[in-house]
C-alpha cells in the first residue's frame, strides 16, 4: 500500500511538472522572450491604462475602438449565444480587479485588466515559439524571428492591452494546438479529460471555436483503419461535448429555445451586407487587418442613456503597398500549406483556419469587423511560415530568398504598425484622457 501511494505521488508530481513546462516558459530562450514581451507590451498597456479611459469606461458599453466590447465582456462575459461560459471567467477577473482598485473602476482597475492581457498575450507568443522549436524543429534564431514577426501583428498589439475574449482565446487555442501536435507526433491519444477541458475553456469563451478542439482527433494514427480506435475517439469526443452542453444548458436553466432565438438574431445582425466590396473586406479586414493596420476612421456613438463618445474603426487599405504586403503574405502562407500538404499537423492547423473562413467569409458573420477576430486564427500565419521554411531547408538559395522576403515584409510591418499606433494615441489624446 505504501509503495502504491508513493508511486501515485511521483506520477502526479511528474504530470504536474510536465503541465507547468507545457504552459509556461521552461527554457532559457522561452524565459527571455517572455520577459522581453512582458516589458514591451507591459509598458504599452501601462501607459494606456493609467493615462486613458479607453480600456474600460463604465459609460461606454462597446465599440470604443475597433468594435471591441471591453465593458460588456468584463461586466457580463458577453452574450451567452456566442460566449456561453465566459461570464464565469470574467466575473473572477472583474472581482479580482475590484479588490485591487478598492471597489472602483479607476486606473488601477484598468491597469489590472491590461496587465492580465499582457501576460496572456506574452504566454501565447511563448506557445508559438514552443511549436516552432519543438514541433517544426526550426533553429532558435528562426523561431525567434517568426515570433517577433508575429508580435508586431496588429492583433498582437491590440490584444496585449485589451480585456476581451479574443485575448484569452488566442492563448488557449495556441496552447491546445501545441499540446495536440505533441500527442499526434508521439502517436498518442488526446484523453477525454483533455478534450473536455479544452472544449469547456475554448468553446466557453467563444462557442464556434469548440469545433476546433476535435480537429486533431481526426489525425490520430490509424483512426479510420481500426473500428476500436474510431469508437474510442467517438466516445472521448462525445464525453467532451456532453460536459460542455450540460454546463451551457445549466447556465440557461435548460431553456434551449433561447439559444436558437438569440443565435438567429445575432446572425441577422452581424451578417448584413455592407457597402464595401466583399473582396476588399476579406483582404483589408479579415486577412490583412489582423496583421497590418489599415487607416482609421472616427465615428460618433452614444450609449442607451444618451452619453456621446467617439469610436475608432478601421478603413480598407487605400494604397498599393498594403495590398502587396497582404498578397505576399498570403502567397507564403499557401506555399507553406501546399509544400506540407501531407503533413497531419499542417492539416490540423489549416482545418481550424478553414472554420473561420467559413464563418466570416462564406457566411459573412462579422466580416465588416473581422479585424478583431484574429485571436481565433491569425496564429496560423507564423506556424505556416515556419513549416514553409522547414520544407525549404535543403534548398539553400530558395530558403535564403524566402527568408530575405520575410525580413522585408517584417520591416514594412513594423514601420506601418508603429505609425498607425501613433495615430491611435492621437485619438486617445483627443477624446479619452
Amino acid at each position: 500500500m505504501y509503495f502504491r501511494r508513493n508511486s501515485a505521488k511521483v506520477k502526479f508530481k511528474s504530470k504536474f511538472v510536465a503541465f507547468l513546462k507545457l504552459v509556461f516558459p521552461s527554457t532559457t530562450p522561452e524565459v527571455l522572450l517572455f520577459m522581453v514581451f512582458l516589458a514591451a507590451y507591459g509598458t504599452l498597456a501601462s501607459v494606456i491604462a493609467i493615462n486613458y479611459r479607453i480600456i474600460f469606461d463604465n459609460r461606454i458599453p462597446w465599440d470604443a475602438y475597433f468594435s471591441f466590447d471591453n465593458r460588456a465582456i468584463v461586466m457580463t462575459g458577453g452574450g451567452f449565444e456566442r460566449h456561453p461560459l465566459a461570464n464565469y471567467f470574467f466575473n473572477l477577473l472583474r472581482n479580482a480587479g475590484m479588490q485591487i482598485s478598492g471597489g472602483k473602476y479607476n486606473s488601477d482597475f484598468r491597469l489590472f485588466l491590461a496587465w492580465c492581457s499582457t501576460v496572456t498575450l506574452s504566454l501565447s507568443l511563448v506557445q508559438i515559439y514552443k511549436y516552432l522549436k519543438n514541433i517544426i524543429r526550426l533553429p532558435v534564431h528562426i523561431c525567434v524571428f517568426l515570433v517577433v514577426f508575429f508580435s508586431f501583428f496588429s492583433t498582437s498589439i491590440l490584444l496585449s492591452f485589451t480585456p476581451e475574449t479574443y485575448t484569452y482565446t488566442l492563448f488557449l487555442l495556441v496552447l491546445f494546438n501545441y499540446y495536440a501536435a505533441l500527442k499526434i507526433r508521439n502517436q498518442e491519444k488526446i484523453s477525454a479529460a483533455a478534450l473536455a477541458l479544452a472544449t469547456v475553456s475554448v468553446g466557453g469563451l467563444t462557442i464556434t471555436n469548440a469545433a476546433k478542439v476535435f480537429v486533431p482527433v481526426l489525425f490520430e494514427k490509424d483512426l479510420f483503419r481500426n473500428w476500436r480506435k474510431l469508437g474510442n475517439a467517438f466516445f472521448r469526443s462525445l464525453t467532451a461535448v456532453g460536459v460542455f452542453v450540460l454546463l451551457y444548458l445549466n447556465r440557461l436553466n435548460f431553456d434551449i429555445e433561447r439559444i436558437f432565438t438569440k443565435t438567429a438574431a445575432q446572425y441577422d445582425k452581424f451578417s448584413d451586407p455592407k457597402v464595401t466590396p466583399l473582396w476588399d473586406m476579406v483582404v483589408s479586414w479579415f486577412w490583412g487587418g489582423n496583421m497590418l493596420f489599415p487607416g482609421f476612421v472616427i465615428r460618433d456613438y452614444h450609449n442607451a442613456k444618451g452619453f456621446e463618445y467617439k469610436a475608432l474603426f478601421m478603413e480598407v487599405y487605400n494604397s498599393p503597398l498594403p495590398y502587396i504586403f497582404t498578397g505576399l503574405m498570403f502567397l507564403l502562407f499557401v506555399m507553406g500549406y501546399v509544400r506540407n500538404f501531407r503533413n497531419r499537423l499542417v492539416q490540423t492547423v489549416m482545418l481550424g483556419f478553414a472554420l473561420d473562413i467559413m464563418i466570416h467569409v462564406v457566411l459573412k458573420f462579422g466580416l465588416h469587423t473581422s479585424y478583431i477576430y484574429g485571436g481565433h486564427f491569425i496564429f496560423a500565419v507564423p506556424i505556416m511560415l515556419g513549416w514553409l521554411l522547414c520544407s525549404l531547408r535543403h534548398w539553400r538559395r530558395v530558403f535564403t530568398g524566402v527568408f530575405a522576403l520575410m525580413l522585408l515584409l517584417f520591416a514594412y510591418l513594423c514601420v506601418n504598425n508603429v505609425f498607425r499606433m501613433q495615430e491611435f494615441f492621437s485619438f486617445l489624446n483627443a477624446f479619452y484622457i
